[in-house]
């Protein structure tokens, strides 16, 4: 297969944020008690003025894995996990919930994306008596093997192409309110070109353990490109997110809501808001458990003849054994007539 046709079958389906990183490597190939509460509530509102102040000096946005959700758990439920405790993959979405974990932690995982296109991760938490909460983690994307050619089409090596980011967390928590930070280095290659970037994470998490409640803020991807493939300049996909979730009284379900990539350029201030996922988690029994989830804006972006199918839509079931958790989510890409499957393992120590 040649480059270009793969290229355009990939990405022509995929979200807005991963396609500005595939144009980017084409370009390169060619040339909260109340006081608390309110304190959180406060904090929560500086982190998202500050990655707005961010925003506006970005420029072309790559590093579009970022953005990509891996861990089973999460995709089953729309990705809606600001707002998770006590599972150490929350790490990826805000940094705040690994100081909800119970026990030292750690999951593994793995996505079969479109055509040749396949991705993972691998992470670990923990409490430091006297310390705090710490974890590290990585996660990769390879996007397989190209047939190269010469600048007239003539045949040449094969190449290949992906990314790799390496995360260490520390979270904390006073009380109800639990505040945490990541830092990561950010590799992406393909045949001889790299890139590479440096990136922070915030966030804050506030229980409300008496109506079964969290509420929960982060930024993702603040930091900037320290080299570039070629001359183009780069910046990261700055995504702001904000979320709610509620466990119910009389039935086994919990439910979240969470907002999304809120500084993206919209005609007016309330589309900001149509960037949101709902997603929900069924205690069936004791050891069987199923998601469901809904993301309006993969829905928007998978639109195709003015239909979307499933697009947006993602199911999955969990089987807790012993210690640990097994984990499948299946993610419908609606016209395209494709689909992503995520499997994850978990585990206590």
């Amino acid at each position: 297969m040649t480059n270009a046709p793969l290229k355009e079958r990939f990405w022509s389906c995929t979200v807005a944020g991963f396609f500005l990183h595939s144009f980017v490597v084409s370009q390169t190939i060619k040339t909260i008690s109340m006081l608390n509460l309110r304190k959180s509530l406060l904090y929560s509102l500086s982190l998202i003025l500050f990655a707005v102040a961010l925003r506006a000096q970005s420029e072309e946005p790559t590093y579009g894995f970022l953005l990509l959700e891996m861990n089973a758990r999460a995709a089953g439920m729309g990705n809606t996990f600001v707002t998770m405790t006590d599972d150490p993959a929350v790490m990826f979405y805000n940094p705040a919930g690994i100081s909800t974990l119970e026990k030292p932690s750690g999951s593994v995982g793995f996505l079969k994306h479109v055509l040749d296109v396949n991705a993972g991760y691998a992470l670990y938490g923990q409490n430091v008596e006297g310390i705090g909460w710490i974890g590290g983690g990585v996660r990769y994307l390879n996007y397989g093997t190209f047939e190269g050619t010469d600048i007239l089409g003539n045949p040449a090596s094969d190449f290949s192409a992906g990314d790799l980011a390496l995360t260490a967390t520390y979270a904390n928590s006073r009380e109800n309110l639990h505040f945490g930070g990541s830092v990561k280095f950010i590799y992406s290659g393909i045949a001889d070109a790299s890139s590479t970037a440096l990136a922070l994470d915030a966030g804050v998490l506030y229980l409300l353990p008496d109506y079964k409640m969290a509420v929960g803020a982060s930024v993702l991807n603040a930091g900037a490109v320290l080299s570039t493939y070629g001359p183009t300049s780069l910046s990261l996909p700055l995504d702001v997110k904000i979320g709610v979730s509620k466990k119910l009284e009389h039935l086994p379900l919990n439910l979240s809501l969470n907002f999304h990539r809120l500084t993206e350029t919209q005609d007016n201030f309330f589309q900001h808001f149509s960037n949101f996922s709902v997603g929900g988690e069924f205690t069936l029994s004791s050891v069987l458990l199923a998601r469901i989830g809904y993301n309006n804006q993969r829905r928007e972006d998978l639109k195709l003849a003015n239909t979307s199918g499933l697009g947006g839509f993602s199911f999955g079931l969990g089987i807790l054994v012993s210690d640990f958790r097994v984990d499948y989510a299946f993610s419908s890409w609606g016209g395209s007539g494709r689909s992503l499957h995520f499997i994850s393992v978990g585990t206590t120590l």
